[in-house]
């Protein structure tokens, strides 16, 4: 163990039930990061990021400030969207070497609408050794102060930038009984919402959690119709980067629900093979792909 580590576990004497646990070598760990608010991590992931050989990470002046935070000094590599096939690589062969990494992103928890999705498949497919060391996560925090009553929840992440893409994709999206978790940028924000406003009834409701742990947290929810007017009242509300909650679709009757599945079928299935048509009818009603293509078989047989 080095000076630097020892000093944290002598400073946080708590750590010492964290260091008393097992961590394999040629491990990736998967860390989950503060999104804000520098105190919320975990006593495990600040052990684990005193124990890495390697700390892969989305910006290095980000990561190294963050490790700075708590007193450590670590060697780090870039993997972000530009270089995440090279930067698998090279992690592959250190977990091969025997090095513990430890994979995170900017905030949060990696390969959820951030790098590292293709790290962790190189890494599994090389047949090493994955452990998730979770945490923070923007779409579970702003759930949870949400009030929105609902045992599911379909997590979009980011939504197209270009305004066709998006709303043929909000379409898909509308019959969803499902809380909708749509992760957006500032700058979009005012056109994401108009595409909401556009695709979803006036009386939905919707959550902004914008900004979350952070200074300036702000939560606020309303009905679709006030939504744009909501945005546009302030100009601080445009800032910072936002969790979006859509109020899941009201469930139709069975019988409904039946109906319009064989509707979308039949018309999918005059232009595409049956396993397209059930996946596509998927994503339009929301409904089971497996029930969906069986369905698909029938109408096709008769």
């Amino acid at each position: 163990m080095t000076e630097s580590q020892s000093s944290l576990i002598a400073r946080l004497p708590i750590l010492q039930e964290a260091a008393q646990q097992s961590y394999p070598t040629a491990t990736l760990y998967v860390v989950a990061t503060p999104i804000g608010n520098v105190t919320d991590i975990t006593l495990r992931a600040l052990h684990l990021l005193a124990l890495a050989d390697v700390v892969a990470c989305e910006d290095t002046r980000k990561t190294g400030a963050l490790l700075a935070r708590f007193g450590l000094s670590k060697q780090m590599v870039a993997a972000h969207q530009h270089n995440e096939r090279e930067a698998a690589d090279k992690l592959v062969a250190r977990l091969r070497a025997g090095e513990r990494v430890a994979l995170v992103s900017d905030a949060g928890t990696p390969a959820v609408s951030d790098p590292g999705a293709r790290i962790v498949d190189a890494v599994r497919d090389a047949g090493l050794n994955v452990v998730p060391v979770p945490g923070c996560s923007a779409a579970v925090t702003a759930l949870s102060a949400s009030g929105l009553v609902n045992d599911r929840f379909h997590f979009v992440g980011f939504l197209p930038a270009k305004a066709k893409q998006r709303e043929a994709e909000l379409a898909g999206l509308a019959r969803m009984s499902a809380t909708l978790v749509i992760y957006e940028a500032p700058h979009r924000i005012v056109d994401c919402v108009a595409s909401l406003a556009a695709a979803f009834e006036p009386t939905r409701q919707v959550v902004f959690a914008r900004e979350l742990t952070k200074l300036f947290e702000e939560i606020h929810r309303c009905r679709m119709k006030e939504a744009l007017a909501w945005i546009k009242a302030d100009p601080n509300r445009e800032r910072g980067e936002f969790v979006v909650l859509v109020e899941g679709a009201v469930a139709e009757n069975d019988d409904a629900l039946e109906a319009e599945a064989d509707r979308v079928l039949q018309i999918l299935l005059a232009e595409c093979p049956v396993k397209q048509a059930a996946h596509l009818a998927a994503q339009i009603t929301g409904r089971k792909k497996n029930a969906l293509y069986d369905r698909a078989l029938q109408l096709k047989g008769g």
